[in-house]
């Protein structure tokens, strides 16, 4: 099952799936009756995602941190000081990693 899980504060808030494996859990006897779909344009902005999962995006693209780096143009030494939090990359690497990652952008930090 391929799920998206948004955090806040840490802690998992959302989990975004596929139409199709939504279907099958219907299917399966899943209650879910409260759900409904939510369009695009009504989504919170905080559902871009911080770079607290940055490992975990990274992961679930099957990439290691010398690979995301490397595509990025970035050392993975660097990288992992990002996914550390040690450092706050800059809004050139931020565009970078989101389209290395297939995302739309990331949260920004309070």
């Amino acid at each position: 099952m391929s799920v998206q899980v948004i955090m806040r504060d840490g802690k998992p808030e959302y989990a975004v799936l596929p139409w199709e494996e939504y279907q099958t859990l219907l299917t399966n006897g899943r209650d879910v009756s409260a759900a409904k779909p939510v369009e695009a344009s009504d989504t919170a902005l905080g559902a871009l995602p911080t770079f607290g999962t940055l490992p975990m995006l990274r992961e679930a693209k099957g990439l290691s941190q010398e690979a995301l780096a490397r595509s990025v143009g970035i050392s993975p030494a660097y990288l992992a000081l990002i996914e550390s939090g040690e450092r706050d990359p800059d809004n050139a690497i931020r565009r970078a990693l989101a389209r290395a990652l297939e995302i739309e952008g990331w949260q920004q930090e309070a």
